[in-house]
This record gives C-alpha cells, structure tokens and sequence, in this order.
C-alpha cells in the first residue's frame, strides 16, 4: 500500500512546486534545505514530510519526460524507416 499524505504535505508541495519549480532535484537532502529556507515551518517533522514529497513528484516528472522524449523519437525512427523505405 501507499503512503498516506496530508492535504497539508500536499498543498504546501505543490506550492513550493508552483513557485520555485527550478529549485527542486531528486535529492532529499537539498529539498530538506531548500523547504526549511524557504517556509516558516517549525516541525522538522513536517519539514520532512515536504521535502519527501517534492522528491517524490519530481521523480514522477522526470519519469514522464523521460519516457515522453523516448516515445518522441522512437516515433521519428518510424518515420525516417518509412520515408528511406518507401
């Protein structure tokens, strides 16, 4: 099963997500940083939280450009094979 996240995690992601969209990597620990600069939290924990959940969704937008641009050319290699071939 999933994790469970809180309209608040969420919220405050997409946010920060929204706002700084270069900002964010696939790594935790610079998140980490970049949410405890950039917010007025006061739990570490939800900090934490945030930070995990801003990886998470930019691992998911990476996959899915990723596979976007592999999809792109494999359609051009079609393409190239058809109009060489015909």
């Amino acid at each position: 099963m999933g994790k469970v996240r809180t309209k608040v995690v969420k919220n405050l992601a997409a946010k920060l997500l929204e706002k700084y969209p270069d900002l964010f990597t696939t790594d935790f620990e610079k998140n980490k940083r970049l949410v405890e600069e950039l917010t007025d939290l006061r739990f570490k924990h939800l900090q934490n939280r945030v930070a995990g959940y801003i990886t998470h969704l930019v691992k998911i937008n990476m996959r899915a450009s990723e596979a976007e641009e592999a999809e792109s050319a494999e359609v051009e290699g079609e393409a190239e094979a058809e109009s060489s071939g015909g």
